[in-house]
């Protein structure tokens, strides 16, 4: 079996891969203009090796199946990939028939809602119906939108108590804005819905590019982390979409210098034990 590997406790819960093609990849705009090229697992190796860390959850940067296929195939080759959160096409009355093409590869799925028009599409019945299949499945889902997005967020999450899910990237906070509200309240809000966890990623691309600093993301992470508590908090990179505006290095290091107060356990948890447990990396091996 391959995809969901056991891993040691350190994983980076967000990773990114792709081959790279103007009109696969249209959102990699000319503000992202580093990104333009390929991103593969050797590619992310010596990044990670460099801040000790021992594997990663790969995620979906397309709504294709191909996609899907290739990042599984990926980690089949790949020691470093520990998991897939994959694109499957949820609307689609056989969206069953789509996740059991993939089995227990797949640790969880996405769909990029931040990119969709009706800003309540986590409304859709057809959309829900896709997701009550991700339960019996034991597949996670992740949760990637804006801040106006969080209303619906909450009464989308309402509808899957059973459900595990994870919001990316803190929502997007406006942190070059450096607004707290209406963000801080719904996030506050969202946190509690003990099946919703959190990813302290994706924060350097929502700053202001000429002050990407620890003080600027600091009151975002401080709110989450107290919404959320370290047992309910990921790290995440945002490999290779971060590196537009920072190194990995520095992302690490921004997180890592926030949670130094915290226990050496918490501290654990959020630089990968809370990845493995909340994708079930080690379960899906049959471990």
């Amino acid at each position: 079996m391959v995809g969901c590997r056991r891993l040691s406790p350190r994983i980076d819960a967000h990773v990114h891969f792709w081959r790279y093609s103007a009109a696969e990849y249209g959102w990699i705009d000319d503000s992202l203009a580093a990104l333009r090229r390929d991103f593969m697992p050797s590619h992310a190796a010596a990044e990670l090796a460099a801040v000790d860390m021992a594997g990663l959850v790969a995620v979906q940067a397309r709504q294709t199946l191909d996609e899907t296929a290739w990042l599984l195939e990926l980690a089949a080759d790949s020691k470093l990939i520990g998991g897939v959160v994959g694109w499957v096409e949820l609307t689609n009355p056989r969206v069953a028939d789509q996740l059991d093409r993939f089995g227990a590869k797949l640790c969880g799925v996405r769909h990029i809602v931040q990119a969709e028009p009706d800003d309540q599409f986590l409304s859709r019945a057809d959309f829900n119906r896709g997701v009550d299949a991700l339960k019996t499945r034991e597949l996670a889902y992740d949760i990637l939108i804006f801040p106006r997005h969080l209303p619906a967020a909450i009464a989308f999450v309402d509808r899957h108590p059973a459900q595990r899910f994870v919001l990316d990237h803190l929502a997007k906070p406006p942190i070059r804005e450096q607004l707290l509200e209406p963000w801080c309240g719904q996030l506050v809000e969202l946190a509690r819905r003990p099946n919703v966890w959190l990813k302290l990623s994706g924060l350097v691309t929502e700053a202001d590019p000429q002050r990407v600093t620890a003080a600027a993301l600091r009151p975002y992470l401080e709110l989450a982390l107290e919404a959320f508590g370290p047992r309910r908090t990921l790290f995440g990179s945002d490999y290779p979409v971060c590196t537009a505006v920072a190194s990995y290095r520095d992302v690490y290091r921004f997180i890592a210098d926030f949670v130094a107060t915290l226990s050496e356990a918490e501290q654990t948890a959020i630089f990968g034990g809370n990845a493995a447990e909340f994708y079930r990396l080690d379960e899906r091996l049959g471990s």
